[in-house]
Formats: structure tokens, sequence, C-alpha cells
């Protein structure tokens, strides 16, 4: 009991010490405002590029063209040959019938020229092979193989373009990871410079803790929960930006950009999510400032 009793006294003066030094409060407040902020927006940016690449390597099909004259064996030696190739994770089979057949069916105009072709042999389309892969990374290494088999035509998967745009992708992701990293450290070091200040305007409160006898762990847990404090409170505004902006950005673009081929992820539950990774990210910060302060500056 006697320990929850010190615990929630230094609870206490924590809180009361944030309003009693309110201006200097306010600035650390105000810092892990703006920091939290860029912080929303970088993890956002990096989700949704997440999302962006995760799509695209569930759309990304190779499609492999076979020779006109291929039978009907070779085409199952083939299904076997593909089955063997590493990183492939499913193939369907597409008959030259059948994709006249749809053909015919969305266009009186392909009807007009297709119809005439009712027997396999003369069918002057091509069967072809959909196969998707486990890693983006390795279309390009797949696609090659699949072009090596004996009665492969041709093979087609965008190359190039889903090179650059995996490539894209990537430098995206690092560029938001590296800003909320970079941005988290600065912020711990401001909040700590801040709190530096305020502990030696309580210079001489420290002074008379120790010649009461208080220990140092009773010194510095106020000043941490202090920052405790400061972090949740700084959190508060980035939290309501982050759940109202995203959700009026979602809804302005359709909840896609540029095309429906790029998707956002939904507001919900992804805006709680990242409001958590914020008042966390907050506390922490706000939490090592104070502890770094009292630590490095104080020599407590």
């Amino acid at each position: 009991m006697r320990v929850f009793r010190i615990l929630g006294r230094n609870i206490r003066d924590s809180f009361k010490s944030v309003f009693r030094n309110f201006s200097l409060s306010l600035a650390s407040i105000a810092c892990i405002i703006i920091t939290l902020i860029v912080v929303s927006i970088a993890m956002i940016l990096s989700f949704n590029v997440n999302n962006f690449t995760k799509a695209v390597e569930r759309d990304m099909t190779i499609v492999a063209f076979l020779n006109r004259d291929v039978s009907l064996e070779r085409i199952e030696e083939i299904k076997d040959e593909i089955n063997m190739i590493n990183y492939v994770e499913s193939f369907t089979f597409e008959d030259k019938m059948t994709i006249s057949e749809e053909m015919m069916e969305e266009s009186s105009d392909f009807d007009s020229i297709l119809g005439k072709y009712e027997n396999r042999e003369d069918n002057p389309l091509l069967d072809a092979f959909r196969i998707k892969v486990t890693d983006i990374n390795q279309m390009e290494n797949v696609a090659n193989q699949i072009a090596e088999i004996d009665g492969v035509y041709n093979v087609k998967y965008g190359e190039g373009m889903v090179e650059q745009l995996v490539s894209v992708f990537d430098i995206v992701k690092k560029i938001s990871y590296g800003v909320v990293i970079a941005l988290i450290i600065v912020t711990a070091f401001l909040i700590s410079n801040t709190i530096k200040i305020t502990i030696f305007s309580r210079k001489r409160e420290i002074e008379i803790m120790r010649l009461v006898g208080a220990s140092n762990i009773n010194i510095k847990i106020p000043f941490i929960f202090e920052g405790l404090f400061l972090g949740l409170f700084g959190s508060v505004i980035p939290v309501l930006v982050t759940i109202i902006g995203y959700e009026a950005l979602y809804n302005a673009f359709n909840g896609q950009v540029i095309s429906p081929f790029i998707q956002l992820i939904a507001p919900l539950p992804f805006t709680y999510f990242v409001s958590l990774a914020l008042i966390a990210i907050g506390i922490l910060v706000g939490m090592f400032g104070s502890w770094r302060a009292v630590r490095k500056y104080l020599k407590i």
C-alpha cells in the first residue's frame, strides 16, 4: 500500500508540475504535437504504400502464350514444368477457344471476325497460362524460366514497369520509415532539453528533497511522469487530426488515388491503430526525454 501511495503522490505532483511550469510545458507539448502530426502523415503514407505494393503483388501476373501447334498432351506437360518453378504461387490455363467465345460475347466485331473459326486448329488465337508469383521481385526470374520451356511462344509480364513500380514503392517506404525514426529521435532530444530547463529552474526544490533524505529514484520518478503527461497531452491533437483528417481525405478521393488500381486503406480500424501508435510514441518519447534530462544533465 505504501508503494501505491508514493506512486500516487508522484503522479499527482507530476500532473501539477505540468501546469505550474505551464510555459515550458507548452513548449514541449507544441513540439510533440508538430512532430506527431508529421509522424502520423509518414505512417499513413508508409502503410498505404505497403498496401499499394501488396495490391500490385496480387494483381500482377505473368502471361505465357503457347505455340499455335502445341498439343493437348504437351500442354499437360507444361503445367507440370511450371508447377516445379520456384516462387510460382498459382497458375491457370486459358484455352484459346474459351478466350474466343468470351471475346465474341463482348463485341459484335469480334463475333464477326472469330465466328468463322469453329475448329481449334483454325483458331488464330493462342492458348495461354496466367501465372501468379509469391514474390513480385522474382517475377523477371520466373518469366525467364517459363520462356525457356519448350512449347512457350512468348511471355509477357509488364517488364520494366513492374520493376520501376516496385522500386518507387520501396524508396517511398524507406523514406517514410526514416522520417518517422528521425522525428522520434529529434523530439526526444527537444523534450529532453526543454525539461532540462525545467529541472534547472527547480534546482532548489531538488536540493531540498535531497536534504530531507529523498532517494535518487524518488527524485527521478516525478520528472519521468511529467514527461509521460507531456507526451499524452501532446498526442491529443495529432490523434484528432489523424482520425478526422484521414477520413475526410478518404471520402474526398472515394478511397482511391489516381485510379481504382491504387486503393487507400479504409479509415476504420486503421486510424485507431495509428492513433494508438501516436499515443504510445508520445508517451515513450516524453518519458525518455525526461529520463535523459534527469540522468545526463543533473547527474542524479
